[in-house]
């Protein structure tokens, strides 16, 4: 007998998976362990874990936030979980929420909001509303490998752009290419602007730390790409993770600039709840030779903690570590002419959506 919360038995059934580990959710009360009754095939105990898609029947699709590290307070995720299972993706406990594990379940068993697009259109409509940029990508990808079939996220862009709605994109994904049409309209009205993650350059890393989002070579060609359709793009280098990819600051910062991105943003690599325990198995099982120094310097910008979850320091981190990269930073982006103003979105524009059988105002 053993406990559910190891690793999967194989190495095979979790290739191209981030996570090592599958713990149990903080909020589980309950233990549960696997018992064979040894009539299991080896090969059905080769294969290789599936993604699943639970429909959810959301209520609201607006999600509120008073945070000052945030550059706004409004935003929607069509999705929960996310398939490009990053090892440091801080959204990895909120599956602890629903009984699930942060670990493997994150990235297999998901979450669709197909009524995304109908919520907003009664969410941004009501009298009450007050237009303000909505970010999407805040918390899961919006073009994540499932987008592709679903494409929940193009039906949200679709009912913000007929709304005139501003709006930002973050994603690790070249999908977002698919939506040109919808998005550089938009973009010559100041509607939209569109983030880009790219955290290595290195394709062996990248794939490590990010297994199933789009390669280093396709996400610079979308920053090519959006910015030649006239999007602005902002290059985020996030996660900065100290002694893995932190030497490769200033390259990114460069070939972004070069692929035509107009400003660029960085963040500390943060490890809330149960990331800390799933980016330790990680790591010490990809970099054992390293891993006690990334720790390390991990917990120097923490106050000697693994994570900070405090306003003002969280993303950045504090002590001499963090302060050499912030300083590496602003001298690059000098350098490089990058724009200090991320995100200049026009809200004037903005009519609320009408549905039909709606009465028309007298005056």
């Amino acid at each position: 007998m053993e406990s559910f919360a190891p690793r999967p038995s194989t190495e095979k059934q979790r290739r191209g998976r981030g996570a090592t580990i599958n713990p149990m959710g903080r909020f589980d009360t309950q233990d549960r362990f696997l018992v064979s009754d040894e009539w299991e095939s080896s090969d059905h105990e080769e294969e290789r874990l599936q993604t699943s898609v639970t429909i959810e029947n959301a209520k609201s699709i607006i999600t509120k936030n008073n945070s000052s590290d945030l550059p706004f307070d409004q935003s929607i995720n069509p999705y929960r979980g996310c398939e490009h299972g990053c090892i440091y993706c801080f959204a990895r406990p909120t599956h602890s929420y629903f009984n699930l594990s942060p670990g493997l379940d994150f990235e297999t068993k998901l979450f669709a909001k197909p009524n995304a697009a109908e919520l907003l259109t009664k969410e941004i409509r009501k009298k009450n509303y007050i237009c303000k940029p909505i970010a999407l990508g805040t918390n899961t990808d919006p073009y994540q490998p499932i987008e592709k079939q679903r494409k929940i996220t193009r039906s949200v862009l679709k009912t913000l752009a007929a709304a005139q709605h501003p709006f930002t994109i973050t994603t690790k994904s070249d999908l977002v290419l698919r939506d040109l049409d919808i998005l550089a309209p938009l973009a010559a009205k100041k509607l939209v602007t569109v983030g880009i993650s790219v955290t290595s350059l290195d394709l062996k890393l990248s794939r490590l730390m990010e297994p199933r989002a789009s390669t280093p070579q396709k996400r610079l060609n979308a920053i090519r790409s959006l910015s030649d359709a006239g999007i602005p793009v902002v290059a985020q280098i996030a996660p900065v993770i100290p002694a893995i990819n932190d030497t490769e600051l200033e390259k990114i910062m460069q070939t972004t600039r070069e692929y035509g991105a107009k400003s660029a943003i960085y963040l500390m690599v943060r490890l809330p709840h149960e990331v800390s325990e799933l980016f330790n198995f990680w790591l010490f099982e990809h970099f054992p030779d390293r891993a006690d120094k990334v720790m390390k310097l991990i917990r120097s910008i923490r106050d000697g903690k693994e994570n900070d979850p405090n306003f003002g320091s969280r993303m950045r981190g504090k002590g001499p570590y963090a302060d050499m990269i912030e300083r590496r930073f602003v001298l690059a982006s000098k350098k490089l002419g990058f724009s200090k103003r991320k995100y200049d979105l026009a809200t004037h524009h903005f009519k609320a959506p009408v549905i039909s059988g709606d009465q028309l105002d007298l005056f």
